[in-house]
């Protein structure tokens, strides 16, 4: 029997990450953040000095480079080239990055076979813009997770500020409105809702309340 795949794509601040892995561990499935792939993608070129803008540069680094997923002291972690790099990835700089590297091809090509085969691996739930589109078009169950930009800006400025970073709500708040614009716009596998998805709106929903809609999502498709 194939792995039962659950997508959750929609825009930054959305609230994915915090939700499809608290989803994955309820259900017990794997948690695969694509987001994490690309935010290492550029904090790698950062590294090596390869410009985000640099598409035939970037696809060569995204092929060299070691990105795995592993649990460690009961937290998921994302290593690059076997170093722990799950909180140098989440900073605002690369946040920014990550939608840049993302719209090449020669990155997202590059990329692709490893997302399709950490989902391969058992049942997961897979987080991002285009997993339900692109990555996994024939996956079971389908989210379209989104929130006002209001909302996902407050949301980004409260993890920003826990974390001890300097930023300013207004200035997060246009990012996002660009980076939707960017991630919406790119040519290859731009951000947008699967016409077999369900659309989610968590604009005042509580983390529980939204994880408990995933889950039973998931057990209602399983049923049937």
């Amino acid at each position: 029997m194939r792995s039962f795949i659950l997508c959750i794509d929609g825009p930054a601040g959305s609230g994915k990450s915090t939700v499809s892995r608290m989803t994955a561990e309820k259900l017990g499935f794997v948690y695969l953040d694509t987001g994490a792939i690309y935010r290492s993608v550029a904090l790698a070129a950062d590294r090596h000095t390869v410009n985000w803008d640099d598409g035939e540069g970037l696809g060569a680094l995204a092929g060299r480079i070691s990105i795995e997923f592993r649990k460690a002291d009961g937290r998921n972690t994302v290593l690059l080239d076997g170093e722990d790099v799950s909180e140098a990835i989440r900073s605002e700089h690369i946040s920014t990055g990550s939608s840049r590297v993302a719209r090449h091809p020669q990155v997202r090509a590059a990329l692709l076979d490893l997302q399709r085969r950490i989902g391969a691996a058992g049942d997961c739930v897979a987080e991002g813009r285009d997993v339900g589109t692109v990555v996994f078009p024939e996956a079971q169950a389908k989210v379209y997770l989104n929130a006002s930009v209001a909302e996902r800006a407050a949301r980004r400025y409260k993890q920003l500020m826990a974390k001890g970073e300097n930023v300013e709500l207004e200035a997060i708040e246009k990012d996002l409105v660009e980076r939707d614009l960017l991630d919406s716009q790119r040519e290859v596998a731009p951000l947008r809702q699967a016409e077999d998805a369900v659309e989610l709106d968590t604009t005042g929903m509580s983390i529980e309340e939204v994880v408990d809609a995933l889950v039973r999502l998931v057990e209602d498709r399983r049923e049937a």
